[in-house]
């Protein structure tokens, strides 16, 4: 099993979500984010006053995934994310141990 974690751009949510929902990917947990990478920030101008914002926001998304359909999903958030801009995102793929659905007590894939 692995965790993929995705920083994307927020307007790209709905199209993430229905591409993977499309594959088979039941559930994935959202989290609103901020940072920054290579974009570092931007400047703004507010009631004539200028600014600099470091921080972007973006949303943080966490799937649990099969090894079988890692490459799929990774495939998948990359072609529903990617703008072609900078600041698209970076995804993350981590290995998970072991995983328990709480009400069922069911683990490993099945619990996912």
């Amino acid at each position: 099993m692995k965790l993929i974690t995705a920083i994307i751009k927020p307007f790209k949510l709905d199209e993430v979500r229905e591409a993977l929902s499309d594959i088979g990917i039941q559930g994935m947990t959202v989290s609103e984010v901020k940072g920054f990478g290579r974009q570092k920030g931007h400047t703004e101008l507010y009631r004539g006053a200028e600014y600099t914002v470091d921080f972007l926001p973006k949303l943080r998304l966490e799937l649990a995934v099969s090894d079988a359909q890692t490459e799929q999903a990774l495939e998948c958030l990359c072609n529903a994310a990617r703008t072609g801009k900078i600041g698209d995102g970076k995804i993350f793929v981590t290995t998970i141990e072991q995983t328990i659905r709480i009400r069922t007590g069911e683990q490993g894939d099945n619990a996912l």
